[in-house]
């Protein structure tokens, strides 16, 4: 059954209240003061990019613990130089006591050390050994520029098998999407083969449409980008939108309301679906994402004619 307006607007509050964001260090360096930012509590995921120090994500995670936020480091198997290494790490971690931790494979063509998937990782048990209770894993909607889809589906068999025998609790967090259809058909497809992880949906903070499309590609976003780019008209206007002249153009919109309102409407229709909540990716736009997000959360905003339109 269709949710009423009141209700549709509810099942928004509860979707995105839990919603996680995330900063890389070079993001937080520029940020003097996050309480101008964020509430006291925000769960802060801190990425680990590729050919960069973990020193700097560890700093950033001691900041943000000190702050009074929730810190979650990103591992990024390929980049682990040794399982000595990563113990160090996670030994340190836990002397500040954080238990959460969001591990991927990492794009990087040839592994630094010995991991070549997080399944290798895992299977370390070091996460448990130094008190980790909780862990994301990579999951791919709409497939990894660095992954076959065989060896995507055998991850998400493999995942799930580690978690039957592990004490921590496991969920898999995807790349942003623009679209909710994609996300929507492939959660079905994995429950259908024997997923039972929660999925935790990556959206598009608010940015630039330029950064955006940068991000996608890099990221390995794929048919829910044809939100953005359904015809060559819509193209000259996105790149129009954030120029001076976007005023006086009609572009598509890259906001996210559209693609929440889908994903409640989804969530709906499919008592199993195991969409939890989602994980809000600032792409250097963390203060006017956060600002948006807390809007919703709260409640100001207005239910239009595709999205909704905060108040």
């Amino acid at each position: 059954m269709p949710l009423s307006t009141n209700q549709e607007k509810q099942a928004l509050i509860d979707l995105m209240g839990k919603t996680t964001l995330e900063v890389t260090p070079g993001g937080a360096a520029k940020v003097s003061d996050f309480s101008q930012i964020l509430r006291a509590g925000c769960t802060v995921y801190v990425t680990f990019l590729q050919g960069s120090d973990f020193g700097d994500t560890m700093a950033t995670v001691r900041r943000l613990k000190s702050e009074g936020y929730n810190p979650v480091p990103h591992f990024a198997a390929r980049s682990i130089p040794s399982a000595q290494m990563l113990e160090e790490s996670l030994a340190a971690l836990q002397s500040e006591g954080i238990t959460e931790g969001l591990l991927i494979g990492g794009g990087v063509d040839k592994p630094v050390g010995e991991f070549n998937a997080s399944i290798d990782v895992l299977r370390t048990g070091l996460f448990e050994k130094y008190g980790f209770t909780k862990l994301g894993l990579a999951g791919h909607p709409e497939g990894s520029p660095d992954i076959s889809d065989a060896d995507c589906a055998l991850a998400i068999q493999q995942k799930n098998d580690y978690a039957k025998e592990s004490a921590m609790s496991l969920y898999l967090a995807t790349q942003f999407v623009f679209e909710a259809a994609p996300v929507l058909a492939w959660e079905k497809k994995i429950r259908e083969q024997g997923n039972m992880l929660p999925v935790y949906v990556g959206i598009p903070g608010i940015a630039t449409i330029k950064t955006l499309m940068r991000h996608a590609q890099h990221c390995g976003v794929g048919p829910s980008m044809r939100f953005l780019t359904r015809n060559p008209l819509d193209m000259i206007k996105l790149g129009l939108k954030d120029s001076v002249l976007g005023k006086f153009v009609n572009a598509p919109s890259s906001e996210p309301s559209e693609l929440l309102r889908d994903l409640i409407e989804g969530i709906n229709a499919d008592p199993d679906c195991l969409i939890q909540q989602c994980h809000l990716y600032p792409l250097g736009g963390l203060k006017k994402s956060a600002e948006w997000m807390y809007k919703i959360q709260d409640g100001h905003f207005e239910i239009s004619a595709k999205g909704f339109t905060t108040t």
